[in-house]
């Protein structure tokens, strides 16, 4: 179980954190201007949390929201009989806790060392109210949930293992602008063969398969070196004619 609010692991509030948060362009914090950056540190607390904390649990009570400012996230759902379904990945800048009832509909993990930004419901209330942009940066959020949850309906429902692999390295390095094609991978392969309804043995044979074609090269099973962006696209959409470039 979640720990009680008051057990919460924060961490001091420094001054003047915000100006200097790597994770604040890309986050709904990027809708407030400097001058403001004071007011919006009154109204959060940072908090961290280990690997392997779960810091949300599917069916209690949405009261908080997180803007994670460092390391990275598993969300999952969790079946009848103790089976989980892992339904995606979050990282720095990336908002949790949109909540559509009173309850969250799923659960948040942090699968590396994690810190973020935690707001009340009330200390977000009185943000949006006195921060008329910050509303339609909420509502630019929902609609990015609703067209993750419609491609991800696709990727279950109509793609091979190869297309959905894919379509999983191309979403990481296009959402990470990886340097060079290097990308970190920091979940396991059984938590990516989780999230795309592959078993473990489908997706290691199929990132093999990527490695011998040339569109990846594995230095590490939690690195990947993405050696042909393109072709990896043309795969992804099921299209293999594309002339292939290297990078």
């Amino acid at each position: 179980m979640l720990k009680p609010e008051s057990e919460t692991p924060l961490l001091p509030n420094g001054k003047g954190e915000c100006t200097i948060c790597a994770a604040r362009e890309r986050s709904i914090c990027a809708i407030f201007e400097p001058a403001q950056l004071p007011e919006l540190e009154k109204h959060l607390q940072r908090v961290a949390f280990p690997a392997g904390k779960v810091f949300i649990e599917e069916g209690s009570e949405a009261d908080r929201f997180y803007v994670v400012t460092q390391g990275h996230v598993r969300l999952f759902n969790s079946m009848p009989d103790g089976r989980r379904q892992i339904t995606g990945f979050a990282t720095a800048s990336d908002f949790i806790g949109l909540a559509s009832c009173k309850n969250f509909a799923f659960s948040a993990e942090a699968l590396t060392p994690l810190r973020a930004c935690q707001f009340s419901v009330s200390e977000m209330s009185f943000l949006r109210r006195h921060f008329p942009a910050l509303e339609k940066r909420l509502l630019e959020e929902a609609s990015r949930e609703l067209v993750r949850a419609q491609r991800r309906m696709l990727l279950l429902g109509r793609k091979t293992a190869s297309e959905r692999l894919a379509s999983f390295l191309r979403e990481r390095f296009l959402l990470n602008k990886a340097a060079l094609g290097h990308l970190a991978l920091p979940m396991t392969r059984m938590d990516i063969a989780d999230y795309l309804g592959l078993t473990i043995e489908t997706v290691s044979r199929t990132f093999s398969a990527f490695q011998r074609q040339g569109l990846i090269h594995i230095p590490h099973t939690r690195n990947v070196l993405i050696q042909d962006i393109e072709a990896l696209s043309a795969l992804a959409d099921g299209n293999t004619t594309s002339k292939r470039r290297h990078f």
